[in-house]
């Protein structure tokens, strides 16, 4: 694939960024690199297949100034966060780092080693607890804890420990309230569209190098290995919550509804150390994700973080958290905690200041200013999140989607609006000539906006394609967003090779597995194909004989509805299976054993027939 140069505009841009932030300040390269105790011999993380999932050494181009071709504040971060292998946070107390998207830490106890956030991976897993194991020797885990909600905080955990290990009471598996829930519904429910966003916003596709994928911010990117998840044995639901585990005391505080809809602190009076999960880290974080979620509340964030100053702000020592290197001394974690519940509460009072005053979100995100005290603050920079679309999302958090403006209210849908804009416009010839001005001007926003219709109007035209993937690369390599660098980069990518679906799939087998019932049964009912099933009218009855409970269900106006209830004995069909046969029978299996059929299965056919699974290679910049 051919990549461009930084044009002229981009190169004064990166020039001038340099001049504006404190790059003398050496602080954060200091303190990622303390405690360093050692890396893996081999970076490429595998798979029993033999394939690679992870491959930490594919970031050692990080090294020296920042090309032309990368935003220089990127790439600090890029290289801070790059930096991998086993470090002491205190003697006690370590941390893995750089062989996945997330930190594992890892507290030692009396007897074994307590494992907070086991990766996305197994394999990822895996080879973190054999490169601490390697240098503090072969400790036993004697408890899990998932900081909270996200597939990076839980899903390598059998890696690490398995099943029969929990069940026979040798490792308990401790999170907040309701995290499996959250945790299944999110990676199961709109998986498919999540999934497929979520390989441009992590650049799954990319090359990596100066003119690809350098990091997402938060981490490098995500692990591609086999994701899974161990129900916990302890859900935390109070804060002032207070366990000992392994000899440790661990006092919580809840966090609910903050990065996560189920998320957790907690602190460790021995080590005098803070976990503050992922709401504390060293860049401003998401309020909508860019590969989509529900919009978080970041007036209750930076309540949390304040609770988390008053409760144990006196003895602390250390903050560590699920992502980016520690932070240490109690001056210095007052400082950084009130500044990141200043950063989430200025943004959230601003928007809502403005928006009173009758300003949209596009209005908001371009006007507000953060103070200059933030504007300075590393930790604070937008690599993960941005003030941009974070304030979009305040807006659509109180507003919705809908701006007030009655123009705006019923408009055509993108490729109807596209072929009526072209149309004004004079045509494609002209609407290019327009987009290569803009481009020529660097004025790649306005570009970006008049390819986006050309494309809309004719994909098969090679000369918007081409020149739309153009403006989408200068657009990348100015970003100081990594998620927007990988959005901007992905979408040239497929503009120019063609589509390249989801590459990680969240929607794994042992997540699925932790499905209830209710959310099974939810799950399909997503994928009934509305239009086709008007005319049906279907019952049924279902009973889990591993759960002994049972189900009735019904299919009438597309609507595919549930209620619990014992089998009644009038219904056309009834079908006794356990819960994993149910999982397969809803992916289609009809054939496999454990499958007690009482009555007309082709009822059942039916509904299968009516059944539209997600498009996980959908058009993202195309129509």
């Amino acid at each position: 694939m051919t990549q461009n140069d930084a044009t002229a505009t981009i190169i004064a841009q990166q020039r001038a960024l340099l001049d504006a932030l404190p790059f003398g300040d050496a602080r954060d390269l200091e303190a990622v690199e303390r405690g360093f105790l050692g890396t893996l011999a081999e970076p490429a993380i595998r798979n029993e297949a033999g394939e690679v999932v992870w491959d930490a050494s594919t970031y050692d181009f990080l090294t020296g100034d920042a090309p032309d071709t990368v935003n220089p504040s990127l790439w600090r971060q890029s290289k801070l966060v790059a930096k991998h292998g086993l470090f002491e946070v205190v003697p006690g107390l370590y941390q893995v780092r750089g062989l996945d998207l997330s930190v594992m830490s890892l507290v030692e106890g009396d007897t074994g080693v307590v494992v907070i956030d086991p990766l996305i991976s197994k394999e990822t897993a895996a080879a973190a607890v054999a490169l601490y194991r390697e240098h503090r020797g072969d400790r036993p885990i004697t408890a899990v804890i998932y900081t909270h909600s996200h597939i990076d905080h839980f899903g390598g955990v059998q890696g690490i420990v398995d099943q029969a290990q929990v069940d026979a009471g040798e490792v308990q598996v401790i999170a907040p309230e309701g995290l499996v829930d959250h945790a299944v519904a999110e990676n199961v429910y709109a998986g498919t569209a999540m999934g497929r966003r979520a390989g441009y916003m992590y650049g799954a596709a990319l090359q990596r190098g100066p003119r690809g994928a350098v990091g997402a911010g938060l981490g490098q990117t995500t692990s591609v290995g086999e994701a899974t998840l161990i129900a916990p044995t302890l859900e935390i639901t109070t804060t002032g919550e207070t366990h000992t585990v392994d000899g440790l005391e661990i006092v919580f505080q809840m966090a609910p509804g903050t990065e996560a809809p189920s998320e957790m602190h907690f602190y460790f009076p021995k080590y005098r150390a803070l976990s503050m999960a992922e709401n504390a880290t060293h860049t401003l974080h998401n309020l909508l994700t860019l590969r989509g979620a529900v919009v978080r509340d970041p007036h209750v964030w930076s309540q949390y973080l304040t609770e988390a100053i008053e409760r144990f702000g006196g003895d602390v020592e250390v903050v560590f958290t699920s992502h980016h290197w520690p932070t240490w001394g109690n001056a210095e974690i007052h400082d950084f905690l009130g500044m990141q519940r200043d950063l989430y509460g200025y943004l959230h009072d601003q928007t809502l200041r403005m928006l009173n005053q009758g300003m949209q979100g596009a209005e908001i995100a371009e006007a507000i200013q953060l103070p200059p005290a933030l504007e300075n603050a590393w930790h604070a920079r937008g690599y993960y999140g941005s003030v941009s679309h974070n304030v979009k999302a305040i807006y659509q958090r109180y507003m919705g989607w809908f701006d007030g403006n009655p123009a705006r209210l019923w408009p055509h849908p993108p490729a109807e609006q596209a072929t009526r804009y072209v149309d004004a416009l004079g045509g494609i010839d002209r609407v290019l000539e327009l987009a290569q001005r803009a481009y020529d001007d660097g004025d790649f926003r306005w570009a970006a906006t008049l390819l986006d219709h050309a494309v809309f109007v004719d994909q098969d035209d090679r000369r918007v394609t081409a020149l739309y993937a153009d403006t989408l690369e200068q657009l990348g390599y100015g970003s100081e967003n990594g998620t927007w660098r990988n959005f901007f980069l992905s979408g040239a990518t497929e503009l120019r090779e063609g589509n390249f679906g989801t590459p990680t799939v969240t929607n794994a087998p042992a997540i699925r597995a932790q499905l209830s019932p209710e959310q099974l049964f939810d799950a399909v009912a997503i994928t009934v194909d509305g239009p086709r099933a008007w005319d049906l009218s279907l019952a049924f009855e279902i009973t889990l004989t591993d759960l002994d409970r049972s189900f009735r269900l019904t299919l009438r106006n597309g609507v595919l509805v549930y209620v619990e209830k014992a089998p009644s004995g009038t219904a056309p069909l009834h079908l006794s299976l356990t819960k994993p046969r149910l999982i397969a029978l809803a992916a289609g299996d009809l054939d496999s054993d454990g499958l007690d059929v009482e009555g007309d299965l082709g009822v059942l056919q039916q509904l299968l027939a009516v059944l539209s699974p997600g498009d996980s290679a959908f058009e993202i910049v195309l129509p």
